[in-house]
């Protein structure tokens, strides 16, 4: 803003009591014909240029393992039952020879911590490679794009097919992609409700709701939630693509914050590539006074976010490495040095060296390790068995015919194995302390069985009015298969 025109707007304000319609203040600074100022710029369409090379390759290894793993391990069975699956209504996540139940939720906001640091940890040492190779909206989107140039062709006839009129053949090429998508789609929801509904059953059922076998069709949930999946998937990969990267995900906005000077990043060398344009191969490009960058615009067209790397680092760019492969197989025909543009550090551009080990990821790489270890630690010893004991609080105490002080008690043993089990109830910290009652139970698998029990002594061996013990369930036929319980007996006023 100039010294002039804000003198303008002050003066202007002082005469009108600082009332200035946002109008004028707004036609003082926006350009001569400009009719209006928009404020939303309205998505323009990305046309992808296929590109191969060593790092597309790369993205295919780490891709389609997920992509298989995603759509396969919910058919995978474990001793009888599916190997992974989230039966909500059974409060029962199973996966593989592990069982877990509500009362496990800590281990899971345990792992989610895990998984963020080690995140931190990974873009402090390669940037948003998470973002470029694995993260599932980039690798769904990289499918629907294949569906795409399969059905459409290349970027060039896809630009020249979308100005064209509509005809047979348009129609005929936009269907079969929007259909591969919903197809693709479709799996990706019923997949994913597959991991909380038995697959197998849910196959079944969807076959007899389009008539073709016994089943009992698809519960309301099921339905809902595959459809609301479905059209979800196709939405975000087919539709926002790279919306979904740069306004949707928080990950884009604060990156920035755990990248230092040393973080391995897609970057232009400026100082190799400029002043930029064409010309022949057989040219040095120091007798024109260029740098080795032709402008080709090959780099802006692969970009799946539509963005030209040459700028600098931006929060737009997802580290997938596309514009690298692109920018290589043009110096490759121009005979000269690849990595004008490759994963690089400011440092390195900066002619300086580069600090792997420096303190922000060690220290990263110490929380994860630490972490992780505690984690893998408390889950192998780990006991599937947790015991509840609920005190009577209707009265304190009684005293018994025989004159003995009683207080009664009601266990709950929830036994989160996945065999079934005999155990014994046994009780410390109050010497002489008998049990009435059973002190045998057997427990199902995945079950909560309730023992009433009753805790008796001698008034005489009683040393305080309120006793801290501690129940105890120990299996018979498991060695050190056991879970404990605090308590309190309440006893008349010594």
């Amino acid at each position: 803003m100039s010294d002039k025109k804000s003198k303008s707007i002050e003066d202007k304000a002082e005469r009108e009591g600082n009332k200035i319609p946002v109008r004028e203040i707004v036609e003082e600074f926006v350009p001569a014909g400009v009719a209006e100022l928009d404020l939303y710029q309205k998505r323009e369409k990305i046309y992808t240029r296929k590109i191969e090379g060593f790092y597309q390759r790369l993205r295919l290894y780490t891709g389609w393992p997920l992509l298989l793993g995603y759509f396969l391990v919910p058919w995978l069975n474990w001793d009888g039952r599916q190997a992974v699956l989230f039966d909500l209504p059974s409060r029962q996540f199973h996966i593989f020879s592990m069982t877990f139940w509500p009362q496990d939720f800590p281990m899971l906001a345990w792992l989610l911590i895990i998984s963020a640091f080690s995140l931190f940890a990974v873009t402090a040492w390669a940037g948003r490679i998470w973002c470029g190779y694995t993260c599932p909206q980039t690798v769904w989107t990289a499918v629907f794009m294949w569906a795409e140039q399969l059905c459409e062709g290349s970027r060039n006839q896809r630009i020249k097919r979308d100005k064209e009129p509509w005809s047979a053949e348009k129609i005929w090429r936009k269907a079969s992609k929007h259909g591969m998508w919903i197809g693709f789609a479709f799996l990706t929801g019923f997949s994913f409700v597959g991991y909380f509904s038995p697959v197998r059953d849910m196959a079944v059922n969807m076959a007899s709701a389009i008539g073709i076998g016994t089943g009992s069709g698809l519960s309301f949930w099921e339905f809902a939630w595959i459809n609301f999946f479905t059209w979800a998937t196709y939405i975000n990969a087919g539709w926002m693509r790279e919306q979904v990267c740069m306004y949707m995900c928080p990950y884009a906005r604060f990156q920035s914050v755990m990248f230092d000077h040393d973080t391995l990043i897609v970057s232009y060398d400026e100082k190799r590539g400029e002043a930029r344009g064409p010309r022949k191969k057989a040219i040095e490009p120091a007798s024109a006074g260029l740098g080795d960058c032709v402008d080709c615009q090959i780099c802006v067209q692969v970009c799946p976010t539509g963005i030209d790397i040459r700028d600098g680092l931006q929060y737009e760019c997802i580290n997938c490495a596309l514009c690298i492969d692109a920018c290589n197989s043009v110096m490759d025909q121009m005979g000269y040095e690849r990595g004008l543009i490759s994963y690089t550090t400011e440092n390195a551009l900066n002619g300086k060296p580069t600090h792997f080990f420096r303190p922000r990821l060690i220290g990263y790489g110490i929380a994860v390790i630490i972490m992780v270890s505690l984690f893998l630690t408390a889950l192998i010893v780990r006991v599937p068995l947790q015991l509840d004991v609920i005190r009577d609080r209707d009265r304190l105490y009684f005293e018994a015919a025989n004159g003995l002080i009683e207080n009664s008690y009601n266990l709950k043993v929830i036994n989160m194995d996945q065999s079934s089990h005999d155990y014994s109830i046994s009780v410390s910290g109050l010497e002489h302390a008998t049990i009435v009652g059973n002190t045998q139970i057997s427990v199902l698998s995945g079950e909560v069985a309730e023992l009433p029990i009753r805790l008796s002594i001698d008034p005489a061996d009683l040393t305080s009015t309120n006793t801290t013990i501690e129940f105890v369930v120990e299996s018979d036929d498991v060695e050190n298969f056991k879970a404990t319980s605090e308590s309190r007996f309440i006893g008349p006023r010594i």
